[in-house]
């Protein structure tokens, strides 16, 4: 697509005013786009090609989409195939044919084919049969679209691109097939698409030029790339990608972190898949944390006391499971305690913790909080959970419904309530929060939690989720990349992104 051969960014715009395309078109290309798609079957009125070909700043494609294939043309087949050759005939330098009516649409001049093929309920059976009908379609390029059913569907679009016998976009849509539209870049894509406004994209999962360009780096990715991952599910809500993918561009890092999305069960299946694609590590989230340490074949010792893992490296001999979760947890908790009266800093072991939850960041804080030799109580929603693990770090336990009775002075919640979208909710009621008590919130989307703000109000001493996440993604950044995390920069952006909700909250 270009003189230097890097990816392209393809902006979509859409819009149902000829006046409101116009300005996208200009701006878009201001703000990087190479290639714009202009989704005819959007406006409001007959197209105005003049109008919208004038003083076009970069090649423009035309398409028409049916809402068979999530467009919105309103009108009939026949009415539609001849907009297309209007648009051809117009002008554009690209013209997007399904591969149904590609045939009826004879190429005319220098203009440029697309001819795509768009599922959107499904990933078909017989895709590499669909692919290869279209390469004899007279296309210039071959675009498939489809609907991710499993993670492992995004292989093979990836495959079709890798191998494809003429140039080839394809991705998966949905919020499983996300990493599919950036790896695209390291396969050899000439392009790949994007929502010109975040607000409004024109298919599942796709993404934002913004987050392609500033996120991502889109363009600068190749071959060489080393891919790296959080998984997770859900996994769209983690900030993950932002902080891990800036940071490898702060320190020269020829590397992608992507978010995938494995459903609980499938973790097993889902590495082994994925080995075709060279990941060299991932961080892991709920609800994988467990499955990840009993999969790898080499254990941290953290990893061996608490049974579960949050990292993950390739290494020759297999998986290695790493936990940063603890050691996070317990730093920040120690960089934060309350200052004593004399002025004199606060000291871990002398607090008693009341600890919410028994999942993987549970399990990390109780066994690092007892070898700090820190009093702990446990609960949990699921009682024989918090039995295990008081049983295998010696410390008591409470049921669920009594947690409000026990007397201590600093409270860590390591559940998900109050965790994005559920912004409502609190893992403790109010009356139990008093002035001089501490409160350790892990949850960090958002970062004013219910339990935060409520805390706050009544005098609490607060410590929210960021720096334990800021300090765990540094730790895992040094385990990724051996270089040592820019751990300012990384919180700068965590905050910054995490800034809009708590301005909503607040509204």
């Amino acid at each position: 697509m270009t003189d230097n051969n890097r990816p392209v960014l393809c902006a979509v715009i859409g819009r149902t005013r000829h006046k409101m395309m116009q300005i996208e078109i200009q701006e878009a290309a201001k703000r990087g786009a190479q290639l714009i798609e202009l989704r005819l079957d959007f406006l409001a009125k007959a197209p105005d090609f003049k109008r919208l070909l004038a003083q076009r700043p970069c090649p423009m494609i035309a398409s028409v989409r049916r809402p068979v294939d999530g467009g919105r043309f309103p009108g009939s087949e026949e009415e539609r195939l001849m907009l297309l050759r209007q648009a051809v005939v117009a002008g554009f330098d690209w013209i997007d044919l399904e591969t149904d009516v590609a045939d009826q649409v004879r190429r005319y001049g220098n203009v440029k084919r697309i001819v795509s093929y768009h599922n959107m309920r499904q990933m078909p059976d017989d895709l590499e049969e669909i692919y290869e009908r279209m390469c004899a379609q007279d296309a210039d390029v071959v675009k498939i679209a489809v609907t991710a059913g499993q993670p492992s569907d995004n292989l093979r679009v990836l495959d079709l691109i890798n191998k494809g016998r003429k140039p080839t976009v394809a991705h998966c849509m949905g919020d499983m097939g996300a990493c599919s539209r950036v790896l695209s870049a390291c396969y050899g894509s000439p392009f790949t698409y994007a929502a010109f406004n975040p607000e409004r994209s024109f298919a599942p999962g796709m993404l934002s030029l913004d987050e392609l360009r500033k996120t991502y780096h889109y363009e600068e990715l190749d071959n060489k790339s080393k891919i790296f991952g959080v998984i997770g599910d859900p996994v769209g809500h983690s900030l993950s990608p932002l902080i891990h993918n800036q940071a490898f561009r702060k320190m020269n890092f020829n590397g992608v972190y992507l978010p995938f999305r494995v459903p609980r069960g499938e973790l097993a299946d889902f590495l082994k898949s994925f080995d075709s694609l060279g990941v060299r590590g991932y961080s892991v989230t709920i609800p994988h944390k467990e499955s990840a340490a009993r999969l790898a074949t080499i254990r941290d010792p953290a990893v061996e006391r608490i049974g579960a893992a949050n990292t993950i490296i390739r290494m020759v001999d297999g998986w290695h499971a790493f936990n940063t979760d603890a050691q996070a947890a317990v730093e920040s908790l120690k960089a934060n305690l309350p200052v004593g009266p004399d002025g004199t800093p606060g000291q871990l072991q002398s607090r008693t913790v009341l600890l919410l939850g028994a999942g993987g960041v549970a399990r990390a804080l109780a066994h690092m909080l007892k070898e700090n030799n820190v009093p702990l109580i446990l609960a949990n929603r699921t009682p024989e959970r918090s039995q295990k693990l008081a049983e295998e770090v010696g410390c008591k336990v409470v049921d669920w419904a009594a947690r409000h009775n026990v007397l201590c002075d600093t409270l860590v919640n390591c559940t998900s309530v109050g965790m994005h979208p559920n912004l409502d909710e609190c893992p403790i009621h109010v009356s139990f929060l008093k002035p001089g008590l501490m409160i350790f919130d892990t949850v960090y989307t958002p970062e004013t939690t219910m339990l935060i703000r409520e805390a706050k109000e009544r005098g609490c001493h607060v410590l929210t989720g960021v720096d334990m996440f800021v300090r765990q993604a540094g730790l895992q950044f040094k385990l990724f990349t051996g270089l040592e995390a820019p751990l300012e920069l990384m919180e700068k952006l965590v905050r910054r992104a995490l800034s809009p909700i708590a301005i909503k909250e607040e509204e």
